[in-house]
């Protein structure tokens, strides 16, 4: 069984069970320094469009995809990203802004076996420009 290369934290699922239930289905995408840094910019599905340069970095909170660029990806593919969630409100425009929160990622280095083990499974899937969907591209 591969190592999932994104988690939660309790808190993150709280939240983004909170803006489920005010906004319907979500989906991230971890930003590479623009608009707040490198935080996880989370969104109403669909509303930003992944193409060919993103990555899927799994699932979330049941169905609710995270993805990253995939010249990010090249520099975060050895870790295990976590969503988590603090007090205060970010700069960008995430959709968890006016709630007086703001996601962040916590991160650790996969150990070798893991690593192996993604190795081996290959890239994950990319997001495909002409099939944009209700999940914010497709898998």
């Amino acid at each position: 069984m591969l190592p999932p290369r994104v988690t939660t934290t309790a808190a993150a699922d709280d939240l983004i069970a909170q803006l489920i239930a005010a906004h319907g289905p979500l989906m991230f995408h971890q930003s590479g320094g623009c608009c707040d840094g490198s935080a996880p910019m989370c969104f109403v599905a669909g509303e930003f469009r992944v193409g060919g340069q993103d990555i899927l970095l799994g699932h979330i909170h049941g169905n609710t995809p995270v993805w990253i660029g995939a010249a990010q990806f090249v520099y975060w593919q050895h870790t295990q990203v976590t969503i988590d969630v603090v007090p205060g409100r970010g700069a960008g425009m995430s959709l968890e802004a006016p709630e007086g929160f703001r996601f962040i990622v916590r991160s650790r280095i996969f150990s070798d076996e893991e690593a192996a083990l993604l190795e081996l499974a290959g890239e994950p899937p990319r997001g495909d420009p002409y099939m944009l969907g209700a999940t914010g591209g497709s898998a």
